[in-house]
């Protein structure tokens, strides 16, 4: 059986492996803790924990999502399982629980983007409820922050 939690700073190491196995992101270990130090302190941001066996196996992020085309909403920013413990339910908890926070906290709703080719996870989302046709393009752009000189 597994428990969800919201994440306490020592999530980190088992944060950062989930990112690196189950997303493929290698962001730097130090950094994921500097990070979640910060959301855990914004309250615009929630990270939940999936617990068994005393191990974090799953967790998902979830932020404020406001336009000034849409009413207020929550946004997946992420979501991972250990592969060894999907298809146990754990995945569909992480969603709840970002689900109830949204309610409480009067959203209409949650959105989430998935990257095209994660066809799987796209049967998990609809089969939790999630429904939507529209594509995009993700474009980014890398800023060259210079550090300040003294």
């Amino acid at each position: 059986m597994f428990s969800i939690r919201q994440v306490e700073l020592t999530d980190y190491i088992a944060i950062h492996e989930l990112n690196c196995q189950e997303m493929g992101y290698e962001f730097p270990l130090h950094s994921t803790k500097v990070k979640i130090n910060a959301l855990m302190a914004n309250s615009s941001n929630q990270i939940f924990v999936a617990i068994m066996n005393e191990m974090v196996v799953g967790y998902i992020h979830a932020n404020d999502y406001d336009t000034l085309y849409a009413p207020h909403m929550k946004n997946i920013m992420g979501i991972a399982v250990n592969a060894d413990y999907k298809r146990q339910g754990i995945g569909k908890a992480l969603l709840q629980a970002v689900e109830t926070w949204a309610m409480d906290s009067g959203a209409t709703g949650v959105r989430l983007v998935s990257g095209s080719t994660r066809k799987e996870a796209h049967i998990f989302y609809r089969h939790c409820g999630y429904t939507g046709d529209k594509l995009q393009l993700n474009l980014c752009k890398k800023l060259n922050l210079c550090k300040k000189i003294i």
